[in-house]
Parts: structure tokens; sequence; C-alpha cells
């Protein structure tokens, strides 16, 4: 038998098992005869099809006297395509066969807990020390480290393992101020071929720097010290002269220090590949080193793609939106506000391929406008006006193959009745859908206190669902929380149709449904 031929033949049948796997009883087409298209026929039923996952539409997972924190993350716990969620409580126990004297740890005791994305099931739980200050994930890509989360509780830092919940390592948190999120992902610092890690700290008279080892934890060097120089933000920005910075935000500026300049404060050895970017230090201070970036009074420094450390930066102040290029460091547009509520969130309103900004506007008489802004000029592409509560969740939005988003917002549409009333128990989700600009889709009414939310893709090009995360009014109270996953497109036949302008086509809740129902989304932003 020629061997060329049954490996032709063979990937025909891998194709027919990836593409067909539903149209198995159909007829494989191999142009061949004899014993070679017997050995074909047979492997075909042989070898068995991939098998999708089973979701359920929506699932709850309850922990009584437990607290809970803003933290959500959302990973490929078990490697089966479809994203997990990772979160964390306070409690004595998180199951019947997991409690803190079990981990001989004092009760109560912190639990992160990975659940599965499709029916919510545990994957797997971790206890910690109490408390709990901060947790991230997502910070193993391309790094060659062998964990994913940080979480800084007690007196810890503790590096964990998304797929086992394994602590990889655990140390002592640095001597100092109490650091803050985000942890920088930075180069190999120390020569062991694994990226490692910059942590902020800061109070009003001093921001310090702590380089950490991304393989065991150990801290680099020396403790960096920029004295008289409060920090409220931070970020990591790789310039086009091929340099990394760190951007602190300070009150009145925004400005940044080059790593290469950090790691020599840090007393460390010449570290290979760190450029220096001439262009900015030009304008380096002679005796800080800091490089001046852009001129705020910002209460919030976010860039527009969390994976992308050379995006674009947005500057966020009480009275104003300002983008920064990424490229070039300059101003690109600024929006006036009154009184922005929170950060502002992403998605595309428009198909120009430039993330636009859903903005949160304080108006005045419980109520807030939501602005979405061109993301390209700044320029306004749609507001509207909602009753405002003070655990309205923060905007969010799902990217479709389409080239725009689904975006979601909470409150309360006003009315003649409720218009001048403080807006209290009564909170609704609402869906926008951009090529239906004058409706909007009123769905889920929440009561509880909504600790976080989010809206994520769980698997590429099928499923999209939000999640809610309740829980007790002061974080860190006891009482009863609940993790809810929905997915977004099953809420759509509950939801009301509300029409908030008068300009444009009349829709039907039946147009709304079929165009939701077409929608395939997409995690490429």
């Amino acid at each position: 038998m020629d061997t060329d031929v049954l490996l032709a033949c063979f990937a025909q049948i891998k194709f027919a098992g990836q593409g067909c796997c539903q149209r198995r009883k159909a007829r494989l087409k191999v142009h061949i005869r004899g014993p070679v298209m017997l050995v074909v026929f047979a492997f075909s039923f042989i070898i068995p099809c991939p098998e999708r996952p089973q979701y359920n539409v929506t699932w709850n997972r309850d922990f009584a006297e437990a607290a809970t924190y803003d933290f959500l993350a959302f990973e490929q716990a078990n490697r089966d395509k479809v994203m997990d969620v990772l979160f964390v409580i306070k409690s004595t126990e998180s199951s019947p066969n997991k409690s803190c004297a079990d981990a001989g740890l004092p009760s109560p005791c912190l639990f992160m807990l990975a659940l599965d994305g499709t029916k919510g099931r545990t994957l797997w739980e971790r206890p910690l020390d109490a408390e709990f200050h901060w947790a991230q994930c997502g910070l193993q890509t391309g790094t060659r480290r062998s964990w994913h989360c940080l979480l800084s509780h007690s007196d810890n830092l503790t590096a964990i393992d998304k797929y086992t919940g394994d602590v990889v390592w655990q140390q002592p948190q640095p001597t100092g101020l109490r650091s803050s999120l985000p942890v920088l992902s930075v180069p190999d610092l120390d020569g062991d071929k694994v990226s490692d890690v910059v942590l902020v700290a800061s109070d009003d008279t001093q921001t310090q720097l702590i380089l950490l080892s991304g393989k065991k934890g150990t801290q680099i060097g020396s403790t960096v010290i920029i004295d008289s120089i409060g920090t409220n933000n931070h970020l990591l920005h790789y310039t086009k002269g091929g340099s990394y910075y760190v951007l602190l935000q300070r009150d009145s500026r925004v400005c940044g220090l080059a790593l290469w300049k950090i790691a020599a404060k840090a007393k460390l050895e010449p570290v290979p590949g760190l450029k220096k970017d001439k262009d900015l230090e030009n304008n380096a201070s002679n005796t800080t080193g800091l490089v001046p970036i852009y001129l705020s009074e910002a209460g919030s420094l976010l860039r527009t793609k969390d994976s992308d450390d050379s995006s674009d930066l947005l500057a966020v102040s009480k009275r104003e939106v300002a983008l920064v290029d990424g490229s070039t460091l300059k101003l690109r547009w600024r929006f006036d506000t009154i009184a922005i509520i929170g950060k502002p969130s992403f998605g595309h309103f428009n198909k120009d391929n430039v993330l636009d900004l859903v903005v949160e506007d304080d108006v005045g008489n419980f109520t807030k406008r939501i602005t979405i802004l061109d993301g390209q000029t700044g320029g306004l592409l749609w507001e509207a006006n909602l009753l405002a509560s003070t655990n309205s969740p923060r905007p969010d939005a799902i990217h479709t193959i389409n080239s725009f988003s689904v975006f979601m917002f909470w409150g309360l549409v006003p009315s003649e009745s409720n218009s001048s009333e403080p807006l209290t128990s009564e909170q609704h989700s609402y869906m926008l859908h951009p090529s239906y600009p004058n409706v909007l889709l009123e769905c889920t009414n929440v009561p509880d206190h909504i600790v976080t939310f989010k809206a994520t893709l769980m698997e590429l090009g099928r499923h999209a669902a939000y999640f809610l995360l309740k829980g007790p009014e002061k974080e860190g109270s006891e009482g009863t929380v609940v993790l809810t996953k929905r997915k977004l497109k099953q809420d759509v036949p509950s939801c009301n149709l509300l029409r908030i302008s008068d300009e444009g086509a009349l829709h039907s809740k039946e147009d709304l449904q079929e165009a939701f129902n077409r929608l395939r989304f997409s995690s490429d932003w």
C-alpha cells in the first residue's frame, strides 16, 4: 500500500472528523479504490468526534455566612476551551469537605475558588490566610512563569496555578508600604529566563517600586523610593522607541520612569535588552529621572487594551476624559464632563475598528448620563439618561464578529413616577445593540447588593454570558454570597423593549430578538 496515499487518506479522515461530525452518516468522498478505501471507511467511524461542552444557560452558587470582594477573573482552568471563573470568599468553609481547620488556618479564612464556566461546579478550592488585599490573574502570558494568579493577603504574596489551585510560591509581603493593583509584568531582570514583576506602593509622601522574581517571588535588588511623590494610579507602557516605562499618575500630571532606570536604582547588574528611549529621556528630570507625559488632575489612568502595553492611554478626572496616543504619548483628544462616575469602559459602537468609550456622568437629580464617545475623535456617538444607584456596576461590552459590541448598563430608565426619587432596591440591566440605537432592552431586575459584574466571552464565537457576584454591602462583612452566570442571548426574550428616542425607525421586540439571535461573538477587540 502506498504510504503517501494512506497519509492523504488519514488527512481526509481528520478533516471529516473535525468539521463533519454531525454528518457522520454522510459518505466520505475519497476517490481511491481497493483496500485503502476500506481502511479509510473503517477509520472514519473509529476516530471519535470532539465533544462540545454542554452549558447550563444559567447557574447559581450560594455561600452562606461568607464575605466576598470586588474580584472576578476568567481563565481556562480545566482545559476544555471554555472560560471558567475565579473569585475569593472569606468563610469558615468553602464546602463541606474544605474548611479552614482542615488547612490548619484560623477561622474564618480566605478561599480562592475556580468554578467550571459551563455548569458552576467547583474545580478547586485553595484556603489562604485572611485578610484579603487584592488579586490579579492572567499574569502568565508570554512569561515562562508556572503560575497565573497573584494574591496579596494577610502578610503574604501567594502565586497560584490556575489549573490546580496549587501554591507555586508564597513570600512575605515586602517591607514598607502596601502595594496596589495592577501588578506589572516586566521582562526578565535577574537572568533566570523568567519574566519578573514590579509592585507599586504609595502614600502621600512617597512611591515605592519593588522588583520581584517571577520564578520564586523573592525581591530582586533594593526597593526604589521616589520621595515627595504620592501615586494614585500606575501602568506599564512600551514606547515606540522600544523602552518600558512605569507610568505614575500623580495629583497634577502623569509621568514615567524608565525600567532601565528602575533596575539601576535597585542596584541590579545592567539588564540586556532594556533600551533607552532617547526622545523621551531628553525631557527627563535631572533629580528624579521622571519624564512628564501629560498634565492632568486625573483620578484614573487606564489603557484601551489590557493585553497591549503599547496601546492608547486614558487619563480620567472628574471633569474630563483625555486620550493619549500610545505611540507618540501626545494628547489625541479631550472630552469635558460634569462629574464622572467610576471608570470608563470600552467597546465598539461604530465599525472603524477603534475602541470607543463608555462614560457615566453624574448630572444631578439622582440621574447619570451614559455617553459613548468615538475612540478616534472623542465625538459623541450615543447618550441616554438613567436613574443611578450607589451600587450601579460599571458598564461592560462584548465584541462580535460583526465589528461592533453589545453594551450593558445598569440603572433605571426615568419615568414620570420615579424621575425625582433616589434609586434604592430597583435596578435593571440594559442591553444596547448599536444597529438599533433608539431602543434599549430592559432586562434583569436585581434588588441585591452587587459586589461586581462582568460580561465575557465563554467560548469563541458561540457563548457570551455575564456574571453577577452579590453579597453584603460592606466589603468583608458576612452574609450570603451568590455568584450567578446568565447566558446573554437567553435573557433577550424576557426583556422589555424601551424606546429612548423618537429619531430613527420603529423597531419591534421581534426585530431585536432576531438581531441578537444572529450575533456571533469574538474575543478580538
